[in-house]
């Protein structure tokens, strides 16, 4: 067996859920490509010796993406294209300008001809008159020479130790021989106090009104879990690359402001139930959290993320209490803000789930991974703080923002705005 690591490129790449996912499977991650400037920046700050490509996937050439690769083959191909999925009588969907994004990851995995893809997506593409759309996918595939595993499965990311019910559809294709199986489901599920049961209270600390980030003092008696979020024992980096980074900062923690009328309202709420008002989700401390989703950019009204409320306190949760519920381990940083945090988690693929996937595929490939001794330096923290102009700056583009149409008073769909919603029901 082979102990080099091999290569992975992240289209749709956001925060980079399905890059951390491959890399603590033992992937080297080469590149990301991600439209918007504000999720690239994230990414290149917990990624540093990642190509980023701040840009839509229709501007990126397979030739440039093995430019990168230098001498070596990419080994697989990963991303989640956003899709209407609307199949029309006499019609190929995939010629509908609608799915133009999900034909651009079909053309980039013909282009560059990865040994293996990975193509996630909602449950809905699988449901009525979506599935044919589905179907088009998977024949398109298969006729650029890849065999892709039937049937298809939807997978729960409760099932693969995240304390979250969150159903995604992965297809797995392969260019030679048969696809790699999906993962067997986990015996055990995570619940929700495992996971958040150790972090503090973001409302006993004031700094946490104006910053992400605070000095505090960890709990010592850890669950399993919340010892591999803290990185902690042998396997608590997984066999991904360490990062220098410093464990006695509470971090994507800004503190939300509610009213003692919704705190009110959010005491009153049973766990596990939804407070009637808010619509809000109150945490089951011993079970699973709802689906996390991501809001609206700015192009769509950017409306707030729905956070849960917490089990044991009259709040919605926290950033890093949401990343937590997401399978992200504690170094990794998001966005200081909560709107951009929220939906740079809830767009993301939790990184526990993609790990399984990935280490399906390292096991076809016959890879022994091996632990990297290299430890990381993350990226500049001013990444985590640029707002959407700023963001656009450092990358030298246009900020990617939709206009209002001042006829009508609606606002024109940007690139930006289709790469990150999907009309399909969200699971």
């Amino acid at each position: 067996m082979t102990t080099t690591r091999p290569l992975a490129i992240d289209l749709f790449a956001g925060a980079g859920g399905l890059s951390l996912g491959f890399e603590q499977a033992g992937f080297d991650l080469l590149a990301a490509v991600e439209v918007d400037p504000v999720h690239a920046s994230v990414h290149k700050y917990n990624f540093p010796d990642c190509a980023v490509f701040p840009r839509s996937v229709e501007k990126i050439s397979g030739a440039e993406l093995l430019r990168l690769a230098g001498d070596r083959s990419i080994d697989v191909i990963v991303g989640g294209a956003p899709c209407q999925g609307f199949s029309l009588i006499g019609q190929r969907a995939l010629d509908d300008p609608r799915n133009s994004l999900v034909k651009e990851f079909i053309r980039i995995v013909s282009e560059v001809r990865p040994r293996y893809f990975v193509f996630e997506n909602v449950k809905g593409l699988t449901l009525g008159k979506h599935r044919r759309f589905l179907e088009e996918i998977v024949e398109t595939l298969q006729g650029e020479g890849y065999s892709v595993r039937r049937p298809w499965k939807v997978l729960n990311a409760r099932d693969y130790s995240v304390p979250q019910n969150r159903e995604r559809l992965f297809l797995i294709g392969c260019l030679d021989g048969e696809p790699p199986e999906y993962p067997n489901p986990h015996e055990s599920l995570v619940s929700c106090e495992e996971a958040l049961g150790d972090l503090p209270d973001a409302e006993s600390f004031a700094e946490l009104e104006s910053q992400d980030y605070v000095a505090y003092e960890h709990a010592t008696n850890l669950s399993e879990y919340a010892r591999h979020m803290r990185c902690l024992g042998r396997n608590g980096w997984d066999f991904g690359y360490r990062r220098s980074w410093n464990p006695s900062l509470l971090t994507s923690s800004l503190r939300t402001s509610h009213t003692e009328i919704s705190r009110r309202r959010f005491g009153e709420t049973l766990e596990g139930k939804v407070e009637p008002i808010s619509r809000f989700f109150k945490l089951p401390s011993d079970g699973q959290s709802n689906t996390l989703r991501a809001g609206t950019d700015s192009a769509r009204g950017a409306f707030t993320s729905p956070r849960p409320i917490h089990y044991a306190y009259d709040r919605c949760v926290t950033v890093r209490e949401m990343a937590r519920l997401h399978g992200f381990p504690d170094w990794f940083r998001f966005h200081a803000t909560k709107w951009h945090g929220a939906r740079q988690i809830g767009n993301a693929v939790p990184p526990p789930l993609a790990k399984e996937i990935a280490a399906q595929i390292i096991g076809a490939m016959g890879v022994s991974p091996a632990r990297p001794k290299r430890t990381l330096k993350l990226g500049d923290p001013d990444l985590l703080e640029m707002d959407m102009s700023q963001a656009s700056k450092f990358w030298g583009i246009e900020v990617p923002i939709g206009k209002r149409n001042r006829k009508s008073g609606a606002k024109k769909r940007s690139q930006l705005e289709v790469e990150h919603s999907l009309s399909l029901a969200d699971g």
